[in-house]
């Protein structure tokens, strides 16, 4: 598979699509995951104050963001400068991108469907400051199929937590517990 820099469209060709299968659904968080989650954002090593929060428009992936907005904010001196939500299907990821990265927060949050995370990742990569060693993610932005479909390279750096709390990360195209 090319680079997705080398791609006209950051969005999933049926190739794509079927190559790598559709990622699982979102599950409802847990709270051992929204709290390793803020624990992870609050911690020496990250130590984010302000955080922006994506969200996929699912019940699910909708739910799981509120849930950190209100957990975020309830600690002293931590903001939410941006909450954006997008589609699963879009005929362009720009304006979502655009809005996301934006603020320039400390860190951005993604809770999200694959496919749509995957095709929006690609948009913030090539056509924005967005920086996914920067990014966070629940549990099913740790879908070995969202990685792959979002592209080389795309994801590397992205943490976070899954639903008993174990943090991950990607690295190399690999999601790393």
């Amino acid at each position: 598979m090319r680079h997705f820099a080398d791609r006209v469209s950051p969005l999933l060709t049926p190739g794509e699509t079927a190559a790598f299968g559709p990622p699982d659904p979102p599950t409802a968080h847990t709270e051992a995951e929204l709290a390793a989650l803020v624990a992870l954002l609050a911690s020496p090593q990250v130590g984010a104050a302000d955080i922006a929060v994506g969200h996929s428009r699912d019940a699910v992936s909708a739910a799981a963001a509120h849930a950190l907005v209100e957990a975020w904010q309830a600690g002293a001196g931590r903001m939410v400068s941006a909450v954006v939500d997008w589609p699963e299907e879009a005929a362009s990821w720009l304006r979502p991108a655009r809005r996301f990265a934006a603020p320039g927060p400390d860190a951005w949050v993604v809770a999200a469907a694959g496919r749509g995370w995957a095709q929006l990742s690609r948009r913030l990569r090539r056509d924005t400051g967005w920086e996914p060693g920067r990014t966070f993610g629940f549990a099913a932005a740790a879908d070995p199929r969202t990685v792959a479909l979002a592209g080389a390279g795309t994801l590397d750096g992205m943490r976070g937590a899954d639903a008993d709390g174990t943090l991950w990360r990607v690295e190399g195209g690999w999601v790393v517990r």
